[in-house]
Order: structure tokens, then C-alpha cells, then sequence
């Protein structure tokens, strides 16, 4: 039996409000979380990610009351993210409503959180995101890319994409593999909000190496881009923004191109 590949509109939210960007960057208002909640899960979303973009960089939780008003009118699988230091940080999330819990900037931090989760909260619960960017300065131990005859490797960015790290993207998504991560959702930050296609490069690489669920985030402009990363690349799932807040497509629109082109959803 073939899987399904998952959709996922995500809400990005900042100070209550769902926004969307370009590069993680000119941030604008995109509506209410609640009510954009309810309306994807009642189109046919397989699962909905909310992120508040700017926990980590405040130094705060997570909104929680939010999280529960977005829990209360949905029916799908609800993973949230933002701001996620400690077990307490994860349980509060999970307590208010969410089926999973995100992990960025928290796992770079202290690795051996993602198994402390895993531990606690069981591996299907544990979603590690990880922001991405091309970085042209070539650095001995990281997994080296050529492209356009230039080389360059894949850098993981905390705090919202505004911090780099000099850690190697390949490299930190196998080991989120291995301390206990039950998914990976792969950003490219070079992608984010430019609504020209995701980073087929970027997916590939995770994907293949790692034995575990990768979605892929950043760049979705068109049904079609979605259709080009699950044919080109083994990802389980596609998230998009853009095209479904400002209605562009809907969900139910989405699912049905991708299924007139052979990708398995569930429709």
C-alpha cells in the first residue's frame, strides 16, 4: 500500500497575529490564527503547524492560550513550535492542545533535549525544524554542494533564521535522527516566501539521509511546486503558506491537481 503524502498549511504567528515573509525577513499580516485554523482543517488539511516566529528570539513560551483556541476548532494533527527550552516548555504545548511539539533553536542548544522528549513524550511526538541557508564560505567538515560552479554547504540558522550557527544541516538532521527526532521539518531559508519552487537540493540531501519523516518548507508558490519536490525528492509531506492564506488555492484545490498528477493524497 503506497502512503499518502501529507499537506500542511502553516501558521506562522507573531504577537497573535499569522504572518508571512520573504527569506525570514518584511514580515506581513496574513489573518487570524483561529480562524484560518479552522477553515484549513475543514477544507481537508492532513495536519497543521503553527509556529510562533518569535519566541526564541523574545526569550518567551509559547502563546498558549492561542495554541488552545487553535486546538479547540480543529480535528487534524496540530504540531506547535516556538520558544521550546525544556520538558515543561513541550508538556504546556502538548497540555493546551498539540499533538506534537516543534524544536529549533532548543535543540541546538542542548542536543540531548530530543531524547529527553523522545523519552518522555514518545518519538511521534518530537518534530525537530531545522532553518537552512546556503553558505558560500567553505568550511573543512561540512557537506560540500556545487552549483552554477560555485560551492557551498548548508548552514543551520536559530532565532527565528536570524542566527547562524556554523553547524552543517546534513549533518545535524542525521544526528536529530538519532538522538530521537520522529520527524524533521526542513525549512530553506534561501526559498522562504519567494513562491519559486522548494529547495529540491536542500530535501533531497535530508531526506536520503535520514530513516525518518522529512516535510518540506519554504519557496511553495504553486500546486505544482509541490508536485515537483514529491517527485523529485522521497519527502513525506509538503507545508505551504502563502498559497493558502491569500487564497490563491485552497486545500481541497491542491489535493486534487496533485492527485490528476499521480501523487498519492488523501482526498
Amino acid at each position: 500500500m503506497t502512503l499518502t503524502k501529507r499537506i500542511i498549511p502553516c501558521l506562522d504567528v507573531k504577537d497573535g497575529r499569522v504572518v508571512k515573509g520573504l527569506n525570514f525577513e518584511s514580515i506581513k499580516d496574513a489573518g487570524d490564527p483561529v480562524e484560518l485554523a479552522e477553515k484549513y482543517s475543514n477544507e481537508g488539511a492532513d495536519e497543521l503547524v503553527f509556529l510562533d516566529i518569535s519566541a526564541s528570539d523574545e526569550q518567551r513560551e509559547t502563546i498558549k492560550d492561542l495554541v488552545r483556541k487553535v486546538a479547540s476548532v480543529i480535528d487534524i494533527p496540530f504540531t506547535v513550535g516556538g520558544g521550546v527550552k525544556s520538558l515543561d516548555d513541550a508538556r504546556n504545548i502538548l497540555l493546551n492542545g498539540a499533538d506534537k511539539v516543534g524544536i529549533n533553536t532548543g535543540a541546538i542548544k542542548n542536543p540531548p533535549i530530543i531524547t529527553e522528549l523522545m523519552e518522555l513524550f514518545g518519538r511521534q511526538c518530537i518534530v525537530v525544524a531545522i532553518d537552512a541557508q546556503r553558505n558560500y564560505s567553505i568550511k573543512k567538515d561540512a557537506t560540500i554542494f556545487s552549483e552554477d560552479d560555485k560551492k557551498f554547504w548548508f548552514e543551520v540558522f536559530i532565532f527565528g533564521g536570524k542566527k547562524g550557527t556554523g553547524i552543517d544541516a546534513i549533518q545535524w538532521a542525521k544526528k536529530a535522527d538519532h538522538l530521537g527526532a520522529g520527524e524533521i521539518l526542513l525549512t530553506s531559508i534561501d526559498k522562504d516566501g519567494t513562491k519559486d519552487g522548494y529547495d529540491i537540493l536542500l530535501t533531497k540531501s535530508i531526506v536520503d539521509s535520514v530513516s525518518i519523516p522529512v516535510i518540506a518548507s519554504g519557496g511553495c508558490g504553486k500546486p505544482n511546486d509541490m508536485v515537483d519536490v514529491f517527485k523529485k525528492t522521497n519527502v513525506d509531506a509538503a507545508l505551504a503558506a502563502s498559497i493558502f492564506h491569500y487564497e490563491t488555492h485552497g486545500v481541497k484545490g491542491v489535493k486534487s491537481f496533485l492527485n490528476e498528477k499521480e501523487i498519492p493524497v488523501r482526498l
